[in-house]
């Protein structure tokens, strides 16, 4: 083909996607329902429609709706914050509009940021782990609309690894914290808009919530059955298969377990200095893990407390999405490492492992010797409980 002819082609359009976004939904006919009330957005970049079109963008084209402001978590509204770093409020030059921060001096939004809103909607990509921050950023947001009587829409969105499978731990409330407010568990296997009713009624919110469904989502679905495109959540969660992993390994570092975090694998490896990856790789294959194989690994961490180390350890191959048990895999693991080398494992920070974990029966269990059964167990009633509970604010088959 010519330079004249390449030229003259167009990009291919985006495949159709096989459900129904919430903002879609929304956009097509919910949005009637404001009766011209003006809105304020609580979004990043990975609020799009499936041909990739921001929120923020789609609802501004159209002229019925009054957009007044945006609201950003976490990583920011473009998503180019690290993990943890403070984000400013500003202006956005492409939209115009003022960009409240949701994760800098408040994680509130206030009175004086909800001047001239009526209603708030909330469409952010979840990732299904307890510990990832933007469904304590929505719970916030839901309080403030409570308090300063706003009405809260959440457009809905999929769980990428699917709406079966949940894992504990539970969150106990002594660990309660922004990266687990409330005791539900760990991998929980909702959406972020069945998270919401379960926030606002069990949990004594209290908002004037509505939840925009999405259509033709079902709970079986992992994120390719959707026919949906991935736009990263943040910076360590490049693709969707992360997010199959990070319930479990994104909780290994503060037990001096470097995770991959830092790296171009992040939470699929686990290792730390001077571990012999290929016994720990022989005794992970040996527990016969549903989804998952383990092979020898060794990397070197281009950002983070490990920046330069060479670790060694495993790489996490999933090699069947639907079985994987990622809280589970983390419990293997940490407890190979314990017993192939008890000097990497570091929980001298108790507090920090109790945090992340929602719960001080997993570092316990490491301390007596546990198995990863007997680790496991502790949480087991807890766990089968929020099962129970979850299951009356479930809005899909």
């Amino acid at each position: 083909m010519t330079l004249a002819a390449t030229a003259r082609l167009r990009a291919e359009p985006v495949p159709s996607a096989r459900i129904e976004l919430g903002n879609e939904v929304f956009l097509r006919t919910a949005w009637r329902d404001l009766n011209g009330r003006s809105v304020g957005v609580i979004t990043n970049q990975s609020g799009v429609t499936s041909r990739l079109e921001s929120i923020a963008d789609a609802i501004r084209s159209r002229s019925e709706i009054a957009v007044k402001a945006i609201y950003a978590p976490e990583h920011g509204f473009r998503g180019d914050r690290g993990a943890g770093a403070s984000v400013a409020s500003y202006v956005d030059p492409a939209t115009h509009l003022p960009v409240f921060s949701l994760y800098g001096a408040s994680r509130h939004p206030s009175a004086a940021m909800l001047e001239g809103v009526d209603v708030l909607l909330f469409d952010i990509q979840d990732v299904g782990s307890r510990a990832y921050t933007y469904i304590s950023t929505m719970a916030y947001a839901m309080q403030s609309a409570k308090q300063y009587d706003r009405e809260f829409w959440v457009l809905d969105r999929p769980n990428p690894t699917g709406g079966t499978i949940v894992e504990g731990p539970v969150l106990e409330p002594a660990y309660e914290s922004f990266i687990g407010l409330y005791p539900i568990a760990m991998r929980h296997g909702m959406t972020i808009g069945e998270l919401a009713m379960l926030f606002n009624e069990r949990f004594g919110i209290g908002a004037k919530l509505r939840v925009v469904r999405m259509a033709g989502w079902q709970r079986s679905m992992i994120w390719p059955d959707t026919g949906l495109q991935w736009v990263p959540t943040s910076p360590n969660i490049p693709t969707w298969q992360t997010t199959l992993v990070y319930p479990g390994t994104g909780l290994l570092d503060s037990a001096g377990i470097n995770n991959g975090s830092g790296f171009t694998l992040p939470f699929f490896l686990a290792g730390t200095l001077g571990l012999d990856g290929t016994k720990l790789a022989a005794r992970l294959n040996a527990r016969n893990l549903p989804g998952v194989w383990f092979r020898p690994a060794a990397w070197s961490p281009l950002t983070g407390f490990w920046q330069g180390h060479e670790l060694t350890g495993v790489q996490l191959i999933v090699f069947d999405p639907r079985r994987l048990y990622a809280v589970r895999t983390a419990v293997e693991i940490a407890v190979a490492v314990r017993d192939l080398a008890p000097h990497a494992i570091d929980i001298k920070s108790v507090n920090g492992l109790d945090k992340d974990w929602g719960t001080d029966a997993f570092h316990q269990g490491l301390l007596a010797g546990e198995s990863a059964h007997q680790i496991l167990e502790r949480w087991a009633a807890s766990t089968a409980d929020f099962e129970s509970l979850r299951r009356r604010y479930l809005l899909y088959a």
